[in-house]
């Protein structure tokens, strides 16, 4: 009955993989966490505490199970700048405004406008996604004194150009453990019983742990980003000035940081839907985002979103439910307080090599198959999208994909308005039949086939029966054309309107002087 209710409220309806899924997830935090850290410029508890916090609120209060949250590269591109010009404290009044606006945009329901953005978009936000975790991880075998790796930042591009490789040994090394790490996760599923009953990823980061403490291999481990020890996060009030000016510093900043923020995650939900076959609920998942944030900003974390990588991974190893986020957070948090002299022993390469699967896993492959079959402005948004993902962020690629779809649908909806003979009444009377949307793309042509020099009768009778009146340009449109008839002594009635495009004409009837029949 217990586990009935749990499943009810999604919190769990299989204990064991969300609690050993959520425990691989919390192993798979710490070195982004801390990367991400040195992406802003803040130190590496600001980023660990992040990944706590924005964990564990949006897995109890947001809108997608098995979704894993936290401190995210993305947003730290942006902070870095705050940070460096006014301090870190104005960092944290930043996402405090941060969380208030993602609530808000929660409670007005803006967030189910992620369902407008098209699939092709959609599919090119997979792959550049999956190759910017990619050239994260490549940073992983440079010397980290000179490069950091960031998902979806700025510098992902840059890890090909910036700082230099290990030394030979330890390079070899790296590349020798992570290749392991990938086998192991590939071959440990096909094993009966063993593979259904602790997750892949988890079980190649224990024998991988072994191997390098038993044989005293050297090679990168978690210590070496920096130490994971600390205490509880502490409550307080930014130390920043209550004014006008403070705000108009930070809200620029808290501005960018809530769209990209509710950008990724609400894309990451809507993957994980398709993934799971479920679904999630995107406005509720915006107020558990602004939830997180407006906490961080109160315990000294830098805030943060959805990690598609460390979802990724948390779906693959079977976490469903909401416990698995949870377990997560509370693991991250467990491994600051009590665990770090552990954790700091992990090698890198076991990490690089789950990241590496998630990359498999995560990039559509088909998408070379479709980008032959589709029209090619559908196959010219996916690559958009993917280079622009790959060469500054994912929220900028998600907008131009978008912008782009909605241009190249304008355009093409611009042709197919038209009109055609309906029924002649008389020799000074007929009736033509407007077919297609009539808007701001398609009134150019609207405006040469319903030209009044045209016309040899008098009346001119529209049925609109079979198009719809989207804009104010459209009403603009119609109102110069009747004009034009008039000064021409001839007569434009507009009949058999549907209920929205009537509305919309009923409403202008003080700018418009048109011949509606209805």
């Amino acid at each position: 009955m217990l586990l009935n209710l749990l499943a009810k409220y999604q919190i769990t309806n299989n204990p064991k993989l969300d609690f050993l899924s959520g425990l691989t997830v919390a192993l798979a935090l710490v070195p982004e966490a801390i990367a991400f850290s040195f992406v802003a410029g803040v130190e590496p508890l600001v980023g660990l505490y992040a990944a706590f916090f924005v964990g564990i609120i949006t897995s109890l209060f947001g809108g997608r199970s098995g979704m894993i949250s936290g401190a995210t590269g993305a947003m730290a591109v942006v902070m870095v700048s705050l940070v460096a010009i006014y301090g870190v404290q104005y960092l944290f009044a930043a996402i405090v405004l941060t969380g208030i606006i993602q609530i808000i945009t929660g409670l007005l329901k803006l967030g189910k406008f992620i369902h407008i953005v098209p699939s092709t978009v959609m599919l090119g936000f997979v792959n550049g996604l999956a190759i910017v975790i990619f050239l994260s991880q490549i940073g992983q075998f440079k010397n980290h004194n000179d490069v950091s790796h960031s998902e979806g930042s700025h510098s992902a591009i840059g890890v090909l150009f910036n700082g230099g490789w290990l030394e030979n040994t330890q390079l070899s090394i790296m590349i020798v453990l992570t290749l392991v790490t990938m086998c192991i996760i590939f071959f440990i599923p096909k094993i009966p019983k063993i593979g259904k009953i602790i997750p892949s990823p988890l079980i190649s980061i224990i024998i991988l742990s072994l191997v390098v403490i038993f044989f005293k291999i050297d090679t990168l481990t978690v210590g070496d980003l920096a130490s994971v020890s600390g205490n509880l996060p502490t409550f307080s009030i930014p130390s920043v000035p209550i004014n006008l000016e403070t705000l108009w510093i930070v809200l620029p900043f808290s501005l960018t940081l809530a769209g990209i923020g509710l950008i990724e995650s609400l894309l990451t939900l809507t993957l994980i839907d398709e993934i799971t076959e479920t679904k999630g609920r995107p406005n509720k998942e915006c107020v558990g985002q602004g939830l997180s944030n407006l906490t961080c900003g109160f315990f000294g974390a830098m805030g943060g979103c959805a990690m598609i990588g460390q979802s990724m991974i948390n779906i693959s190893s079977g976490g469903r439910g909401r416990l698995s986020g949870i377990v997560a957070a509370i693991s991250l948090l467990s491994f600051i307080l009590f665990l770090s002299r552990w954790i700091e022993m992990i090698p890198i390469a076991a990490l690089v090599g789950i990241m590496m699967m998630v990359v498999i896993g995560t990039f559509a492959w088909t998408s070379f198959k479709i980008i032959r079959n589709v029209p090619k402005e559908d196959a010219l948004v996916i690559i958009l999208v993917t280079s622009v993902t790959v060469w500054q962020d994912l929220a900028i690629a998600v907008i131009v994909g978008v912008i782009f779809s909605a241009l190249t649908y304008a355009w093409k909806s611009s042709n197919f308005i038209n009109i055609e003979v309906d029924s002649k009444i008389s020799d000074t009377e007929t009736k033509f039949k407007l077919k297609g949307t009539l808007f701001f793309g398609s009134i150019n042509k609207f405006n040469k086939i319903l030209n009044p020099s045209n016309f040899d009768e008098k009346i001119i009778n529209l049925d609109c029966s079979e198009s719809w009146m989207w804009d104010q340009s459209s009403i603009e449109s119609l109102t110069k054309i009747t004009e034009k008839f008039r000064q021409q002594g001839k007569i434009l009635n507009i009949s058999n309107l549907g209920p929205s495009s009537l509305k919309l004409l009923k409403r202008a009837e003080n700018i418009s002087d048109l011949n509606i029949r209805e």
